[in-house]
């Protein structure tokens, strides 16, 4: 498989190096994964919206992980974007651990201070609110997503 950067319209040499011809399509060719693989990768991606069509809470990331794990041996690019999907899918669930802790402390907000909030303190508020938030992300990723790493890496591993 050959690796070369293609022409991007630059002439002539730059820092004395001489720009790489064009890659010609037979040279391409061996570049691009296969149809199927392809296929699979763009499966794998909208797997992820099953979740929302099938109405299951876990099925957005246990339909990409079931493709990944049967197909992620026919091809490196399968197994890529299978890691890359898995990944998204687990973070963006995490992350959504967040949006909760904001109605939380608005109201703590209305208990400490019951009148309307001048435009500094509101201000004030939403930046401390803001950094109480990184402790309870913190706290997810020590419990879920680091041990669900080490499990992933595991199992690559294959132990």
């Amino acid at each position: 498989m050959k690796f070369q950067l293609a022409r991007t319209g630059f002439q002539g040499s730059f820092y004395g190096m001489e720009t790489p011809p064009p890659l010609t399509p037979e040279e391409t060719s061996d570049l691009r994964p296969d149809e199927s693989a392809r296929s699979w990768c763009i499966g794998l991606h909208l797997s992820g919206f099953s979740g929302i069509l099938l109405g299951w809470s876990l099925m957005h990331i246990i339909a990409p992980l079931v493709i990944w794990l049967i197909k992620r041996a026919d091809s490196p690019e399968i197994d890529a974007a299978g890691k890359e999907v898995l990944n998204f899918q687990i973070s963006y669930s995490i992350y959504l651990i967040h949006s909760p802790f904001r109605p939380v402390e608005l109201e703590l907000v209305r208990w400490v201070h019951p009148t309307p909030l001048s435009l500094p303190m509101a201000l004030t508020f939403a930046l401390v609110g803001s950094l109480s938030v990184i402790p309870f992300a913190w706290l997810a990723y020590r419990i879920v997503e680091r041990p669900g790493r080490s499990l992933v890496r595991r199992i690559l591993a294959g132990k």
